[in-house]
């Protein structure tokens, strides 16, 4: 039951995302259509869509209207997608494949990623401070300064520069888990705490999805470690094993393939357990919670 009430939500979100990505970048007649059309080329149709899952199921907690979820969601996506044109560039991770086909630098030119990757984290900000996302002035300036946030250096970009260092030094399990939790938990926060502030839940009311977040984002980046030892590039659409031939301290490296999975499980449990006081509209989110650790890609 879990498993059919996920793979419709996906399916879902992946359409109702990428529908939204293609009104608003529709490729002008002018000089700027290469810029467009590399932002169609990475944010339509691929990617998991976790992300403005996240947002759509914690903001039905509050019952907030899908559209405006949508719109919040669609804007952490775009912060997603630049962050992954950006980390891809030779000048970060330089890698060749992204979701199964060549990264935007390959497929362009490093310049039109850069200014694709920039477009993308302006439109984010564009979208939260539309009346047509919420229309309470106050709630969009939360939203954007949360999801600025997130996604700056106390945030996502903080995380990503602790990971370039990470080459270059050994890097204890506490160094790993702030690294991990600014690089991939601090947008889950944002995700979370999102449905919450469009249901105008005070921030004292927010604690538990807070640490649904936190845990679900640890648990996330324990199954990602896994799958670069472990997966399959065929699945996975990325290269694997990159980690260890960049010499990173990982989860796996730091803790052992048995015991990253036992922890993986163990913060599974212990975010499911932030859900315990909601009912049956918490299902979804419970169901992410495995999901973050049983995927294949």
């Amino acid at each position: 039951m879990a498993q059919a009430l996920l793979d419709r939500a996906f399916g879902q979100i992946r359409a109702e995302i990428d529908g939204l990505f293609g009104e608003l970048l529709a490729v002008p007649p002018d000089p700027r259509a290469p810029l467009y059309e590399a932002m169609r080329y990475t944010a339509i149709g691929g990617g998991k869509r976790l992300r403005p899952l996240l947002v759509t199921a914690s903001a039905g907690l509050f019952h907030v209207d899908r559209a405006r979820a949508l719109r919040v969601g669609l804007a952490v996506e775009a912060i997603h997608v630049y962050s992954l044109i950006h980390d891809d560039l030779p000048c970060m991770d330089d890698d060749a494949m992204r979701h199964g086909k060549p990264t935007l630098h390959r497929a362009f030119d490093e310049a039109t990623a850069v200014l694709a990757g920039d477009s993308l984290h302006a439109l984010a900000f564009e979208i939260l401070a539309d009346e047509a996302s919420h229309e309470d002035p106050f709630v969009r300036a939360e939203l954007v300064a949360e999801l600025a946030r997130a996604s700056g250096p106390s945030g996502m970009a903080g995380g990503q520069m602790m990971d370039m260092a990470a080459a270059e030094n050994t890097l204890d399990l506490t160094a790993v888990t702030r690294l991990q939790q600014l690089k991939t938990g601090a947008l889950f926060g944002f995700c979370l705490e999102a449905g919450a502030i469009m249901g105008r839940v005070p921030p004292e009311g927010r604690t538990k999805l807070r640490g649904y977040a936190r845990d679900v984002g640890l648990a996330f980046q324990i199954a990602d470690d896994l799958l670069d030892e472990e997966g399959e590039e065929a699945k996975t659409g990325k290269r694997v094993g990159k980690d260890r031939e960049r010499g990173k301290e990982t989860f796996v490296t730091l803790l052992g393939r048995d015991r990253a999975r036992q922890q993986a499980e163990l913060l599974v449990s212990q975010a499911t357990e932030y859900l315990a006081s909601y009912g049956a509209e918490a299902d979804l989110l419970r169901a992410i919670a495995r999901f973050a650790i049983e995927r294949d890609h």
